[in-house]
């Protein structure tokens, strides 16, 4: 008697959004986002490199939307996890991120 068993393999998703939420911290609106800013692809080159702070800003000119700065440590996240950092919430980036935010807007001297 002949095999019925399958021999096809089970294939994750392959479309961009449904790869791009197969990254920690990853859900729909973060792959939307990722996907208006041109990263397409799961592939850890993809993102490695990238700054965060900036791919927020690019992610809301392209959509014209001003964004919540959670997206900004949330794209940290993505970014140090596809980098081979360990896997955090994206919470954990705010610390680091407000402190850049204030250095850049913390006034180099005090005019009388």
């Amino acid at each position: 008697m002949a095999s019925t068993g399958s021999t096809s393999k089970a294939v994750g998703p392959t479309d961009p959004d449904s790869l791009l939420q197969t990254i920690q911290n990853a859900g729909p609106a973060t792959a939307g986002d990722l996907l208006v800013s041109g990263i397409n692809q799961r592939h850890n080159l993809i993102l490695i490199g990238l700054n965060g702070d900036r791919l927020h800003e690019e992610s809301c000119r392209l959509d014209g939307v001003r964004r919540e700065p959670c997206v900004r440590d949330l794209f940290a996240a993505i970014i140090d996890f596809t980098e081979g950092g360990p896997s955090q919430p994206w919470w954990a980036f705010t610390p680091t991120c407000e402190a850049r935010d204030a250095a850049r807007t913390k006034p180099d001297s005090f005019a009388p």
